[in-house]
């Protein structure tokens, strides 16, 4: 989906916040709007060419006819025919063609973009803000008075400790962490969401306007990134006391990428120039997308996991069990009976390949681990019959 979607901004090719959100759809309305073009030009291809396929699709269907016949009229030559043909399974054949219909109509989608670009109004091309000082310095000031109250708790919070969570709200810690994550996520993001539309609707025009508006959103992007940080160590605390599991990481490298994403906002608040702000967001978020898939999250969940239960004694190896086999390196670390009671599970044991397209160089690593060790039979009783 991301590399679908880097390629079609590159066919839009567009810098505004506009054309960004309108690469998103830009390929299935292109398809759409592809029709016409390509039966126009089937109809103007030349006869040789379309002789050449009807002939290829006629000898199909002989073939399949014929065929078919007589391998029903001779068992020797329909062992033949099976011999030479591959058994498709119905599910996957449905399937397969689905796709192969949606990516073709994807593929004309992108000719036509590339022979009729989009036109789509630039960012520059928008009439100059209307919004003064006054009208948004209240706003975005209560909004910097609040932030600044709550980031002076949060040190309170950081030097008092457990101590000081319990007596003033009442829970541990953990908890306290727990309960305070998604709250954050969501202001970070409505807050990006004010920051973009202050910046787009405001008067620029004057040196007064531009330390206004610098003053006010760059210090509300400030805070807000102080906030990040703690949303951060929050998560950090609660995967230390409940454990690691996959969403927790994505969640957590989400807020990391909304961090990057403040300090590209306060690196274009400075210049107040923001033509490449938008393609940046796209490329940061695409880069962390790799990232992730790079560095395998199933396995590092595993690590810490793994780590957390040598420090605390504590681990969750039903969660494990609903791991791939990118888990295995790690859990293989545990001593018995906790590995072979974490392993032991559908995913977790990997079968073999049906043919090279299968393949996967994770479970081909955990195939080795677990022939040249073997599990115990302590959970076999334990695990669902399959």
């Amino acid at each position: 989906m991301a590399s679908v979607l880097c390629g079609a901004m590159a066919l839009v090719n567009g810098r505004s916040v506009l054309s960004v959100a309108f690469s998103a759809i830009a390929i299935p309305l292109a398809a759409l709007r592809s029709v016409p073009w390509v039966a126009r030009g089937l109809a103007n291809a030349r006869p040789r060419n379309v002789r050449s396929v009807i002939s290829v699709g006629v000898s199909l269907l002989l073939l399949m006819v014929f065929g078919s016949l007589l391998a029903s009229a001779d068992a020797t030559f329909n062992e033949f025919m099976n011999r030479l043909t591959p058994s498709i399974d119905p599910d996957k054949a449905s399937w397969w063609i689905f796709m192969f219909v949606v990516a073709g109509f994807g593929a004309f989608g992108a000719c036509y973009l590339v022979t009729s670009p989009a036109q789509i109004k630039d960012e520059g091309a928008r009439k100059p803000g209307t919004l003064r000082p006054k009208d948004y310095a209240l706003p975005v000031g209560v909004l910097v008075v609040l932030f600044t109250g709550f980031l002076a708790t949060q040190v309170a919070v950081l030097f008092g400790g457990n101590d000081y969570v319990q007596r003033t709200a009442g829970v541990t810690f953990a908890e306290y962490a727990r309960s305070g994550f998604w709250q954050l996520l969501w202001v970070t993001v409505l807050t990006l969401a004010v920051i973009g539309v202050v910046a787009r609707w405001s008067a620029k025009e004057t040196v007064r306007d531009q330390m206004w508006l610098r003053g006010l959103l760059g210090a509300l992007a400030v805070l807000t990134l102080v906030i990040v940080t703690s949303a951060l160590s929050r998560m950090w605390f609660y995967q230390e006391a409940y454990g690691f599991t996959v969403l927790r990481l994505l969640v957590g490298a989400c807020e990391l990428w909304l961090g990057l994403v403040y300090l590209l906002v306060i690196a274009a608040g400075v210049q107040l120039r923001a033509a490449w702000l938008p393609r940046a967001v796209v490329g940061t978020g695409t880069a962390f997308f790799l990232a992730l898939a790079v560095l395998n999250p199933e396995a590092i969940v595993a690590e810490h996991n793994v780590t957390r239960w040598k420090e605390t004694g504590k681990i969750d190896t039903y969660y494990l069990q609903q791991l791939s086999g990118d888990a295995v390196p790690a859990i293989y670390e545990l001593p018995e009976p906790l590995r072979s009671c974490a392993i032991w599970s559908p995913r977790l044991m990997p079968v073999h390949d049906e043919d090279f397209r299968d393949w996967n160089l994770s479970r081909e690593k955990a195939r080795k681990l677990l022939a040249d060790n073997p599990l115990m039979n302590s959970c076999q009783e334990d695990r669902p019959n399959r």
